[in-house]
């Protein structure tokens, strides 16, 4: 396994969420008084609505000034700007729209998009509020909501997959499944792994596979390596492939093929070709269909291939689409760690960091608040238990996780761990940890003590 090494970056501590009865008593917050109807008339609500963009516009100016990093610690800062949130979120869902605004209005007063990780995370939770109280024909809509463009998307992903272990520890335990898989058939296999990724993104799982294939073959006894990948446009394949087989040429010792198939209403069958080793990679895929059927579809489908291995990669949580309260509560949890460990990798004053949080983290938490106008694009996203029941009533077992998968994830977060200590099951402290679970059959990546993501192997029974 390769691991890229960065210097060292600054860590600063997040107070917030560390009691374990704030969610329960902060979502029994209720907002006691309401406006009368005299105040909620639509001129003033619009005039109101203009005056919240402004000040949210003086809030993005701070970017251009250097932040004051002791006035931003101060002790209970971070809970009171959580509560703030809180209470807008309950004013949005009642409709109570004078009320969000005014709350919303202070928010934006006390947060910034280059301040801690508490005002950071706030600033973008108060655009999905203010999404969620305008109708999708608003020009403010379109404003808040506007995505980034493609090279910011690709460059946002690219950034955070340098700096934090999140996606390298998906990706190589992933690969060290599949390599596994290819290592029990390798009488039978004649040499050739053939992997079927489900949503093949940008490819990046990928040369990690093929260097540590490599190690494994000669210049006499090469190894073939396919890869079917699916994607939702023939560009995004294109450039995938133009990628991969660009770094495959530095193995001379693999032969390599792929194959791109655009994603469509069915599935086009991949060719599977006698005796060699079928992985199905599911990192990351299962929670962007926004149906149960379409998984329940996808998870037979891919029984039908009777695959030797199916590797399995899930963010962790529980987002109840039919409850926003509920589901802001634990998107607002899950984001504010994933904001906080960033703080582990790079500086507050770091335009990586700022291209990470506007184009890939903030703008997946304002599709989130605002699931039920996003057509159902919002990522779906379950507990370990949740995807474990799913892919046994599909007919999947469980594999153990090897010692090397075990070891390879504790090597990654000690490399990748800059300033924060990496701790195992049982130990307390901060950063980033590693953790066994379900006897074995699955590891989880956390920040401190909350799962942020979690991979498993299943095969057919």
């Amino acid at each position: 396994m390769e691991v890229i090494n960065d210097d060292d970056f600054l860590s600063l501590k997040l107070a917030l969420v560390t009691d374990p009865t704030y969610h329960d008593r902060m979502i029994e917050t209720k907002i006691i008084e309401t406006p009368t109807n005299s105040d909620s008339s639509e001129t003033c609500e619009e005039g109101k609505i203009f005056s919240l963009f402004q000040t949210r516009e003086q809030m993005l100016k701070q970017l251009d000034h250097k932040t004051d990093t002791e006035t931003l610690e101060e002790d209970g800062k971070g809970l009171q700007l959580i509560h703030l949130l809180l209470i807008s979120a309950t004013s949005v869902d009642e409709n109570n729209i004078p009320s969000a605004i005014e709350n919303l209005c202070e928010l934006y007063q006390n947060v910034s998009l280059s301040g801690d990780s508490v005002q950071r995370v706030a600033a973008y939770f108060a655009d999905g509020l203010i999404a969620r109280l305008l109708t999708r024909k608003s020009p403010f809509y379109d404003m808040i909501m506007e995505p980034p463009t493609p090279e910011e998307q690709f460059l946002a992903f690219t950034e955070l997959y340098k700096v934090s272990p999140f996606y390298q520890f998906a990706h190589f335990t992933a690969n060290q499944s599949i390599i596994e898989a290819f290592e029990r058939e390798a009488n039978t296999n004649n040499r050739a792994l053939h992997v079927i990724d489900f949503d093949i993104s940008y490819g990046f799982q990928w040369p990690s596979l093929m260097q540590s294939l490599s190690e494994k073959a000669t210049a006499t006894d090469r190894i073939l390596l396919r890869i079917t990948g699916f994607a939702s446009s023939l560009e995004q394949l294109q450039e995938t492939e133009s990628r991969l087989v660009s770094f495959s040429k530095g193995f001379r010792n693999l032969v390599f093929e792929f194959q791109g198939i655009v994603r469509g209403s069915k599935f086009a069958r991949p060719k599977i070709r006698k005796g060699e080793t079928v992985a199905a990679n599911l990192v990351f895929h299962l929670n962007s269909l926004n149906s149960y059927s379409k998984i329940s579809d996808t998870l037979k489908y891919i029984y039908s291939l009777r695959p030797s291995v199916v590797v399995l990669v899930e963010q962790e949580g529980s987002r109840k689409t039919q409850n926003f309260l509920s589901r802001f509560m634990e998107s607002l949890h899950y984001f504010a760690a994933i904001f906080d460990s960033l703080d582990d990798c790079l500086p507050l004053d770091s335009a990586e960091r700022l291209s990470i949080e506007r184009n890939h983290l903030g703008k997946e938490i304002k599709h989130v608040m605002n699931y039920d106008k996003d057509g159902g694009k919002c990522l779906r996203y379950e507990r370990m238990e949740t995807w474990k029941g799913r892919m046994e009533n599909h007919g999947f077992l469980g594999i153990r996780q090897s010692s090397n998968s075990v070891m390879q994830a504790k090597l990654l977060l000690k490399i990748r761990s800059h300033c924060s200590p990496v701790h195992i099951d049982g130990e307390n402290g901060g950063g980033f940890r590693v953790f066994e679970r379900d006897d074995g059959r699955a590891i989880s990546l956390g920040w401190q003590d909350r799962f942020l993501l979690t991979a498993s192997s299943w095969c057919c029974e």
